[in-house]
């Protein structure tokens, strides 16, 4: 067993899917290939460090004392993370942890793959990696690990077990964040009141472009803060290109957070409108919630994020001004 056993992440502890797996695990009936999806990467990395750990511990030889998973040093463990600004798992990096697999293990009863962000694998990866799953080497586990599963090939999805993992549902830790939803839902407010003039107009839009800029500074700060603290715990021998993707995604998760306290802001505002507004409202509020699902969408294919917070909040000046 290693030193320091990983526990499953609050958001896992005590669920379906951690019961189901620790039995399969005693059992030594767990899939070859497991395909762990969810919203939450942080949830997705812990809750695949806790299997790695049980899968290896269960059969590890207890003489031995070794790094803990997640650090880099297991000798039985091995990672794959997208690289560079692209984001991208390429064929070459593919091919170096298939050969790592077909090794036998060290230490424990198994080997363990995990890779990070599956869906950036590009097709000739996939493909590479698709030849593992329908072979796989002897006394291996492999953990496919995305938030965007049907961007995986279907051949990969269907060789895999799947497993959702919920999100831990913590409000964003960022300085200003719960202010900028304050000033966002009194925007909002205002927009209801109507634009009776061009003055009113004007003010309204002034306001979105300070929420802009406002978003900006925040989401700026809290990656560079976040990925500060990130790089202390890195395990060692990272690659630059690795770092810097690490890097990109960070940022992109706590994006993506921001924008699902945006949604979740807009329902609650709406709510108590919807029970008096009547049609109006409904529209206004369908409109909105369709419009932000869209440009969040969009962020995955590498739209900017102020383009896209730009475009939501002049979209919705329109929807809920018609009302």
């Amino acid at each position: 067993m290693s030193a320091t056993a990983h526990p499953w992440p609050p958001a896992l502890a005590g669920t379906p899917a951690a019961a189901v797996i620790e039995r399969a695990i005693e059992r030594r009936r767990l899939g070859h290939s497991l395909l762990l999806h969810g919203d939450d990467p942080r949830t997705l990395v812990a809750g695949a460090y806790a299997i790695a750990d049980r899968l290896m511990g269960a059969g590890a030889e207890p003489s031995h004392s070794h790094p803990a998973v997640g650090t880099g040093g297991h000798p039985d463990c091995f990672e794959l993370r997208p690289a560079g600004r692209s984001r991208q798992i390429g064929a070459e990096a593919t091919r170096e942890l298939i050969t790592r697999l077909q090794v036998t293990p060290r230490i424990a009863a198994v080997k363990v793959a995990i890779v990070h962000e599956a869906d950036r694998m590009n097709t000739v990866a996939a493909n590479i990696f698709l030849k593992t799953l329908e072979e796989p080497p002897a006394n291996t586990a492999i953990l496919l690990l995305t938030g965007r599963p049907y961007a995986l090939l279907s051949t990969i999805r269907s060789r895999c077990l799947h497993f959702r993992f919920p999100s831990a549902a913590q409000a964003a830790d960022v300085e200003g964040w719960p202010a900028w939803l304050d000033d966002y839902r009194a925007w909002l407010g205002r927009l209801l009141e109507g634009a009776a003039d061009k003055r009113a107009v004007a003010d309204h839009i002034f306001s979105i472009y300070g929420l802009l800029s406002r978003f900006g500074f925040l989401l700026d700060r809290a990656s560079a803060g976040a990925w500060s603290r990130q790089k202390e715990s890195l395990p060692p021998g990272l690659e630059e290109e690795e770092q810097v993707a690490m890097e990109v995604g960070l940022a992109n998760g706590i994006r993506a957070q921001l924008f699902g306290e945006i949604e979740r802001a807009t329902r609650a505002f709406a709510a108590p409108h919807l029970e008096s507004g009547g049609e109006p409202a409904r529209r206004a509020f369908v409109a909105a919630i369709d419009r932000l699902e869209r440009d969040a969408a969009l962020l995955r294919v590498n739209l900017n994020e102020s383009a896209a917070l730009e475009d939501f909040l002049l979209s919705s000046l329109r929807f809920w001004s018609r009302r």
